[in-house]
């Protein structure tokens, strides 16, 4: 286990004393639990688990085993996950029966601190579960973003600039999330007040795939328009029918779709983010139109 202790990181460590380092504790601690009685942590900051790479880790598991004990609180005969949830989640694929984990008594705050760092740390989270982990440290325990810095092993601006991006409208932090909009050009958008342009203006720099400078002269050029002018281009989006429309394909396709009318012609987006998402889109094409 002598490369475990590198792998906690900075963050980590600090929250978890030298006498309870991993590498440090003696082979007894570490328990054979009934995989059946542990449940994750409900305050796990990262909410979608990528499936290749849980398939990836079980097969690593299946060869060599887990060689780095996941670490539980225990409740009334339960267990509930501090650190480890990919490898417990791992092991479930594989129909394992135990799981090595180690015990421990950690508070509320120290656990969520816990998780959120070992996300942090092999960049699991996107940028708005990391924001929102670090407003929940604030809300629920009083956390100021110099004690999440200590934390995490992080300074401070880059903390403030990473909750910043919850003043965005939520329809543009879903861009981020979904990892269709860039932090970068996210936080440009910042400088526009209003909701709807912020929406509309996000739209169109995945659209056209702008460069940060590019997004910087569409902020410039939105600012100099009349307020009645921006109110009139965000009326002047769809009609009813049309939202009607590209919400019937959407819940058909599962994925957005996206109108666009023009005076004589218009066209239909249909969005992909995987070739397996395009085989998908495909198949159902052929299920309801194929021969």
């Amino acid at each position: 286990m002598s490369n475990i202790k590198k792998g906690l990181g900075k963050g980590l460590s600090a929250l978890i004393s030298s006498e309870e380092k991993i590498s440090e504790i003696d082979s007894a601690a570490v328990l054979e639990i009934d995989i059946n009685k542990i449940e994750p942590n409900k305050n796990q900051p990262r909410r979608n688990f990528n499936e290749e790479s849980l398939a990836e880790l079980a097969t690593s598991i299946k060869e060599f085993g887990i060689i780095q004990p996941i670490i539980v609180n225990e409740e009334d005969g339960y267990y509930q996950i501090v650190a480890g949830e990919r490898r417990w989640r791992a092991a479930r694929m594989l129909k394992l029966q135990t799981v090595p984990a180690i015990v421990k008594n950690y508070s509320e705050s120290d656990t969520l601190s816990i998780a959120l760092i070992e996300n942090i740390q092999r960049e699991d989270l996107n940028p708005i579960e990391e924001a929102l982990c670090y407003q929940r440290l604030m809300d629920m325990f009083f956390f100021k973003q110099e004690d999440i810095a200590k934390k995490v092993g992080k300074n401070r601006n880059t903390i403030s600039y990473t909750l910043s991006l919850l003043n965005l409208d939520p329809r543009v932090q879903n861009f981020i999330a979904e990892g269709r909009l860039k932090v970068g050009h996210a936080r440009k958008l910042l400088d526009v007040k209003e909701g709807d342009s912020q929406f509309h203006l996000a739209d169109k720099i995945i659209d056209n795939e702008f460069s940060i400078k590019e997004t910087e002269q569409a902020i410039e050029e939105l600012a100099k328009e009349p307020k009645e002018e921006i109110k009139e281009k965000a009326k002047k989006t769809k009609t009813y029918d049309q939202i009607h429309f590209e919400n019937t394909l959407k819940n058909m396709l599962g994925t957005k779709v996206n109108l666009k009318s023009g005076k004589n012609k218009g066209k239909i987006e249909i969005e992909y983010y995987s070739n397996d998402e395009l085989d998908r889109i495909l198949c159902l094409f052929n299920d309801k139109f194929g021969k």
